[in-house]
């Protein structure tokens, strides 16, 4: 793995394929449902896979426009008065990022409970493949980058699922059950390992097989052959010349306006805070266990976010689908990012009319297999074996960001979490053990007024005569109301005829003659 540039690039190449089939159609897919133009969504794509990968220091994770932003860019465009003067805010908050990891906040990234981040892979992949079956279906009402759960047209994921199964086009089915098949069995070492076969990866086999499959309708079903709604579509060139027409620049005028920078911090923030979790679950789940600089992250991506807003592109973060689907595919160092990036620079351009006859369909198919390798029922199994305190925390998060979004989602799992490390603590801070009519006070760790009551009633419960050791040796921190509960107990201990020995009180609780 640590070779040479050549010896990893055969890997490289073949991941960034699959991620750039992940990630067209989810680039446009977000940039319609923000209310921004299409190309918005691939001009983030673009710089995220360019800019920011080159600047990263993750061997793993691929940046683009965030599903988890959608609402809040939509609202920002709504309430700035305009996609230009959004895009303004979009510069500005790159600038906060930026200054953000140059100050080294992305060590906060660090603080992310493991059954939290593993309950957001979880959900993420549960969210892809219940995301996904519309599209399997035929059924396109919903773009294929929206992951909320409750939709504008108030719909949500599941009365989707419903639709879809009414309204369906049968053209689409044998097409996501063809690609279905085509990505099980290149999944075989035999078949991923073949000196043709193995060329290719199986996405592509499975994006080519839908073409074919979609075309050949015309000539024996028309009926059942897929248009409109149901392909990708993306903004065709008659000429090099109007590339430039693509681009739109950002305004300004608003910059003394406090709505203008409330957005920039928005944006800022909450792509931040994106970034970092995607970073973190990235990271686990790299084979090679590398960890990356969260810091220098952040300054990646404030760098792209600049750009992005410079040119006309949307907010991009760290997105873990598109992570997900490249650790997945093999690839070895953050050259597969770029190289996607350079994928959908080209390709965008150069063969728009044959990427616009891709069924949305059999894109499913490869997403269905980026979601069930992040919530393989086995991972469920592992969880609940490492015991209730680690088990709750990661399903109630896979719950919360199923039924609302991303960050509440998190937010929920990491209450939940921090529930569980403050109850450890507090029964571990405080033991009393008893032998005959002998007493053991053991103070632990970090001693708070959370552990007044219980040491107040074990303190009341030992009776006159006996011989008690308060012991505080591997006490950190005792916080001032017990301190205070101890020097009574030890001031009125002579009028039961108590004898107290103290261990380790020096830095603690005054002793009292």
């Amino acid at each position: 793995m640590n070779g040479l540039f050549g010896e990893n690039l055969k890997y490289d190449l073949k991941a960034s394929l699959v991620v750039f089939l992940v990630a067209l159609p989810l680039c446009l897919g977000i940039a319609v449902a923000s209310g921004a133009p299409p190309m918005a969504g691939l001009i983030a794509g673009i710089v995220g896979g360019i800019v920011a990968g080159s600047i990263s220091g993750s061997h793993v994770a691929v940046s683009g426009p965030a599903a988890g932003l959608t609402v809040i860019v939509l609202d920002s465009i709504s309430s700035l008065g305009g996609f230009q003067l959004f895009l303004g805010a979009v510069v500005a908050a790159g600038l906060i990022q930026l200054i953000l990891g140059l100050v080294k906040a992305g060590v906060l990234g660090y603080y992310f409970p493991h059954s939290v981040i593993k309950g957001m892979l979880t959900a993420i992949g549960l969210i892809l493949i219940l995301k996904q079956i519309p599209h399997a279906l035929g059924y396109d009402k919903d773009h294929i980058g929206d992951m909320a759960f409750e939709q504008m047209d108030q719909h949500n994921t599941f009365t989707e699922i419903y639709y879809a199964f009414i309204y369906n086009s049968p053209g689409a089915i044998p097409i996501v059950l063809i690609g279905l098949l085509i990505l099980f069995l290149f999944e075989k070492p035999k078949i991923k390992t073949h000196k043709l076969f193995g060329i290719i990866p199986g996405p592509l086999w499975a994006v080519i097989a839908g073409i074919l499959i979609n075309e050949t309708y015309r000539f024996w079903i028309p009926g059942w052959q897929l248009g409109g709604d149901h392909l990708v579509s993306i903004p065709e060139l008659t000429s090099l010349g109007d590339i430039t027409s693509l681009l739109t620049f950002p305004d300004f005028s608003l910059i003394a306006d406090p709505n203008f920078w409330l957005v920039a911090f928005t944006v800022a923030i909450i792509a931040s805070i994106e970034t970092l979790l995607s970073v973190e679950a990235g990271d686990k789940l790299d084979p090679y266990k590398r960890i990356t600089p969260a810091s220098r992250e952040l300054v990646a991506q404030g760098t792209g976010n600049m750009l992005s807003g410079f040119i006309g592109g949307l907010p991009l973060t760290v997105v873990i689908v598109r992570t997900t689907a490249n650790v997945s595919s093999g690839a070895r160092t953050k050259m597969s990012a770029i190289f996607h990036g350079f994928l959908l620079l080209i390709l965008v351009l150069a063969i728009p009319g044959l990427l616009n006859k891709i069924p949305l369909s059999c894109l499913a198919a490869v997403l269905f297999l980026v979601g069930y390798k992040l919530a393989n029922p086995a991972i469920f199994i592992k969880e609940y074996k490492k015991g209730f305190d680690q088990f709750l925390p990661f399903i109630l998060t896979v719950i919360a960001i199923l039924l609302t979004d991303l960050l509440v989602g998190i937010g929920i799992g990491m209450v939940v979490g921090l529930f569980f490390v403050i109850k450890t603590n507090f029964h571990r801070s405080l033991v009393v053990t008893e032998l005959n009519g002998n007493y053991l006070v053991k103070l632990q760790k970090d001693v708070s007024f959370l552990n007044k009551a219980p040491l107040m009633k074990q303190l009341s419960t030992i009776p006159p005569g006996s011989n008690v050791v308060l012991n505080a040796v591997k006490a950190r921190f005792i916080d001032h109301d017990i301190k205070e509960l101890l020097d009574d107990f030890i001031e009125t201990a002579p009028n039961k005829d108590i004898e107290i020995i103290l261990e380790g009180f020096s830095n603690h609780v005054r002793q009292k003659a």
